[in-house]
């Protein structure tokens, strides 16, 4: 079982460290990147809260090593990941899955990025200036991951995990 949750634990990293900087959707003046907040809630049904968090650390950590990601990634990326794991843990429901990954980035991680720019960045802008982009890419991500969640094939990869 273990090695099972690995594997895809792997492939979900490799998938967020390739796609996560080339696939984007326009919104207004911003870009969403979806991939991420995708694989969090995918995470979160498929491996739990705890391979959710160490998937986006991990991604994130790349992500900063290969000079296509920002230390912003951190704590977006894993609060939203934590949340969206526990949700489903305890509700096994994955609407509410996605939504507290769009809570959990968008609005706690959006948040904890703020005194992180200022220490990390010398940055001190607003937190709408981290809680807006942060909420849009989950926003996006969550309804791609939702949408996953909801075909037949990763239903039975699902069944595949826990047998």
């Amino acid at each position: 079982m273990k090695t099972k949750k690995l594997t895809i634990s792997a492939m979900f990293i490799a998938i967020g460290v390739l796609a996560g900087q080339i696939i984007y959707i326009p919104v207004g003046a911003a870009k969403c990147f979806p991939i991420q907040h995708a694989l969090n809630v995918i995470s979160a049904v498929l491996l739990g809260p705890f391979y959710g968090v160490v998937n986006a650390f991990c991604i994130s950590l790349l992500r900063n090593f290969m000079g296509t990601g920002s230390i912003m990634a951190f704590p977006g990326s894993m609060v939203g990941a934590l949340l969206a794991g526990l949700l489903y843990k305890y509700t096994k429901n994955k609407l509410v899955t996605a939504i507290g990954e769009v809570v959990g980035t968008g609005i706690i991680g959006g948040l904890m990025a703020v005194p992180l720019a200022v220490l990390v960045l010398g940055n001190e802008a607003g937190a709408l200036t981290y809680v807006i982009p942060f909420a849009i890419s989950s926003i996006g991500g969550s309804i791609i991951g939702y949408i996953v969640l909801k075909s037949k094939e990763i239903l039975k990869l699902g069944k595949k995990i826990e047998n």
